[in-house]
């Protein structure tokens, strides 16, 4: 069975050509990373791959279905979901209300909805504020929430767009291991991340984007000796970081 595989996808605005004819794939139990500078197609990718926007050609294999032409809420319910880097959580409710919402997407049963709920603040460390109103909370827990909403749809494969992003490096560490946590529970991933710490930390492999085509595919190791990468997006500084 084909797990996760981007066929040749290509998208355009008008005439600027944001991913022209991408390909990678993704294996149960990976983590791969998708970097590359602002404007690369990264986010592109991920509105197409989550059924938000329509690629112009390619396909999109989810264990052995092509996804293309799916809206969002059913490419949730086969068990693609993804984060959203601008965080918004329904700020009225609580913390703990914010994952039955996600829960909700697989059953109709709250009180099944609210144990699950329960069970993935604890993995996310939201025990302590899950009777708090999501809009009070500060950024690193809002990156948290948005990412226990996600993994309340019980997904196989999680996108996760920058959750590192405006963290101190202590909070970051925490969020690699939380991540970790979610990849040992069964959950494939696919992350788009500037922190390369995370990326470092995290990926299995890592896919390089720029001016919308892949510029490179290995393990992240071997990227960051790439001069292509290099040039395009890490800098000669980076490795002597």
């Amino acid at each position: 069975m084909t797990f996760f595989e981007l066929q040749h996808i290509t998208k355009s605005f008008g005439g600027l050509v944001a991913v022209n004819r991408v390909s990678f794939s993704v294996k149960t139990g990976e983590i791969a990373a998708l970097i590359g500078p602002n404007g690369a197609g990264k986010t592109t990718i991920f509105n197409v791959v989550s059924g938000f926007l329509a690629p112009d050609s390619g396909g999109i294999c989810f264990k052995d279905e092509n996804l293309v032409g799916l809206q969002p809420h059913q490419i949730c319910q086969r068990g693609l979901v993804r984060t959203f880097q601008i965080v918004k959580p329904f700020a009225g409710l609580t913390v703990i209300g914010n994952i039955v919402i996600g829960a909700l997407n697989r059953t109709s049963d709250v009180s099944s909805a609210k144990a699950n709920a329960l069970e993935i603040a604890s993995v996310v460390g939201l025990n302590h504020v899950k009777d708090v109103e999501a809009g009070g909370l500060p950024l690193p827990l809002r990156k948290r929430l948005e990412l226990a909403r996600a993994l309340a749809t019980k997904p196989n494969l999680l996108l996760l767009d920058e959750v590192m992003a405006g963290l101190t490096a202590p909070e970051a560490d925490e969020m690699i291991k939380i991540i970790r946590g979610i990849r040992d529970r069964g959950v494939s991933i696919v992350l788009i991340e500037h922190v390369m710490r995370g990326v470092m930390a995290l990926a299995d492999k890592v896919v390089v984007l720029n001016f919308g085509e892949k510029i490179a595919e290995a393990p992240p190791q071997e990227v960051v000796q790439n001069k292509q990468v290099i040039e395009a997006y890490l800098g000669e500084d980076f490795l002597s970081a």
